[in-house]
């Protein structure tokens, strides 16, 4: 079997390394020898986009979290008007340079595309500047509220972060995150700040199966409680 081969490294913040390795024509992103993506398993990240725009009357403004290897970014782009802003929170740099030379390819060049807006920035941080910005809100950050390679997000999937998603969002607008695996806690802080909320179960791969992953879909259908 051809070995992988690590193509560059990035230092992460508080100690470990992002790697982008390849092997033949697959592409991998690691944390600590972990894959957090592949570009043979994205179709879950594709559904997330398709279902959280038909949940949209009329997207116009867009917030994507995690660039990954740019297939969320291109399945929105595919979807939605010329006149629609999509805005891409990234935190690592280095992946934000690889989409745009090593892996460009992988997803047509999403970050190319004229309606894209790419922020390098902690998601969170830029989700609580926000209010009533966006119709949808798209997340892909590091495996979802479960399985967490980063503690730094686990606010983001907490009540806190729960809030401040939903003061994002205009009324109406929809909340999508992608999950390594199924949180009872995660869908209860959504209805506790007034989300209509689905989960659905998909294969990372489409009809060829693979890994199961969990999308949750939140509807924003009322003022949240006020923060303390």
């Amino acid at each position: 079997m051809t070995p992988w081969k690590v193509i560059d490294r990035a230092p992460i913040p508080k100690g470990g390394e992002l790697q982008l390795a390849q092997r033949g024509d697959e592409w991998v992103v690691r944390v600590g020898g972990q894959t957090l993506m592949s570009s043979r398993a994205h179709a879950s990240e594709e559904t997330l986009a398709a279902w959280a725009l038909e949940r949209v009357a009329e997207p116009r403004d867009i917030l994507v979290g995690g660039l990954g290897l740019g297939f969320t970014v291109r399945a929105v782009l595919d979807r939605v008007p010329p006149e629609c802003r999509v805005i891409v929170v990234e935190l690592s740099k280095q992946l934000v340079a690889w989409n745009r030379t090593h892996v460009a390819e992988l997803a047509g060049k999403p970050l190319d595309d004229e309606r894209v807006r790419v922020v390098e920035d902690d998601v969170l941080a830029r989700i609580k500047a926000a209010s009533r910005a966006y119709d949808a809100i798209l997340l892909d950050v590091d495996n979802g509220p479960t399985a967490l390679t980063r503690q730094g997000n686990k606010s983001l999937y907490g009540i806190s972060g729960v809030a401040a998603c939903h003061q994002a969002l205009k009324l109406g607008g929809v909340l999508a995150v992608w999950s390594a695996g199924p949180d009872e806690d995660y869908v209860r802080a959504l209805e506790k700040l007034h989300f209509e909320v689905e989960v659905k179960r998909v294969t990372a791969r489409g009809p060829s199966g693979g890994s199961s992953h969990v999308l949750f879909f939140g509807k924003k259908t009322a003022p949240s409680r006020k923060r303390s």
